[in-house]
């Protein structure tokens, strides 16, 4: 990569970030100061927020030509909308923040000078965490079990402060994927990446609006969209029933003949009949997480619709 002028484009998805905006916006063109040789690009995506958010990003956009605004039709989800951001920007390298300000700006000049030595895709892994025991408890699980059974070698830490070149940016775009999530593809393209640990900040303003019913979600797409472990977990539980019940009939065939054992009520087979349902049950609720998305992905519906873009 040479050191000539290029373009560098940051997108950030935006939801209720009222009180982030005013903060948020300062900091990321102060980013101009540290990268004097780079021409800056900033894409908000307003998804579906219901405050003032999209009034502040555009009295920015006022005062400053360089930001573009995306304006979702509803609220489609975080990756939907740094989708949507992707599908703006113009530069030779992106970045991809939140706009909380729990990651450091700063380190975009780190991640730009690996960038230019030919890393196409530099993360920004969290080594620790300013977050209550119960977030830093479900994010650790979470990305042990996508590191044991999804993505090989996927940073501990996890990530969503990432910069990629502009051939990436295409790859994705050209995936149109739906309920999945984007850092893991980002991550699943194979590119020569590099790490860059740091300390995740704790949320100062605002409240955060990322509940356990989106944690759950995104759990699961990324399960479903990265990994064969739900099924072949199934098959496993399936097979080990299956043998299990045939060794007990043996069992049981042979005691009764011998009169090892008497035959006598319903308790054993209702426990053993309502225990193979629930596998059973399960077993189906696995399946139709599979069929759902299968089904979503025929309907050729978008993942996000916009609204308004405001260039």
């Amino acid at each position: 990569m040479t050191t000539a002028k290029f373009k560098f484009s940051i997108v950030v998805p935006v939801y209720f970030n009222g009180l982030n905006i005013p903060i948020t916006i300062p900091k990321l063109q102060g980013l101009q100061g540290l990268l004097p040789d780079c021409e800056l690009e900033f894409v908000f995506v307003d998804d579906g927020s219901k405050d003032n958010s999209l009034q502040l990003l555009l009295e920015a956009k006022e005062l400053d030509p360089r930001i573009k605004v995306i304006k979702l039709s509803r609220n489609f989800g975080s990756m939907s909308a740094i989708q949507a951001g992707l599908e703006y920007v113009t530069g030779d390298c992106v970045g991809i923040i939140s706009a909380d300000l729990q990651d450091p700006p700063e380190l975009f000049r780190d991640m730009i000078s690996l960038w230019q030595t030919g890393k196409k895709v530099v993360l920004a892994t969290r080594s620790q965490r300013d977050e209550s025991l119960s977030q830093r408890m479900f994010s650790n699980s979470y990305y042990y079990l996508l590191e044991r059974f999804a993505l090989e070698n996927y940073p501990k830490g996890g990530f969503d402060f990432v910069l990629i070149d502009k051939q990436v940016v295409h790859e994705i775009l050209e995936m149109k994927e739906k309920n999945t999530n984007i850092m893991s593809l980002i991550y699943w393209t194979g590119h020569e990446r590099e790490l860059i640990p740091y300390v995740r900040q704790e949320r100062k303003l605002g409240k955060s609006r990322w509940t356990l019913s989106k944690k759950i979600k995104l759990f699961v797409d990324s399960f479903v969209s990265f990994s064969y472990m739900p099924i072949r977990f199934m098959s496993f539980i399936g097979l080990i029933t299956a043998i299990i019940s045939f060794f007990y009939g043996i069992f049981v065939t042979i005691c009764t003949l011998f009169g090892l054992i008497e035959l006598q009520g319903w308790t054993t087979i209702i426990a053993l009949i309502t225990f193979l349902l629930g596998i059973i049950m399960t077993m189906l609720g696995i399946i139709g997480e599979y069929l759902w998305r299968i089904l979503d992905e025929s309907r050729k519906r978008p993942s996000y619709i916009v609204d308004e873009v405001y260039k």
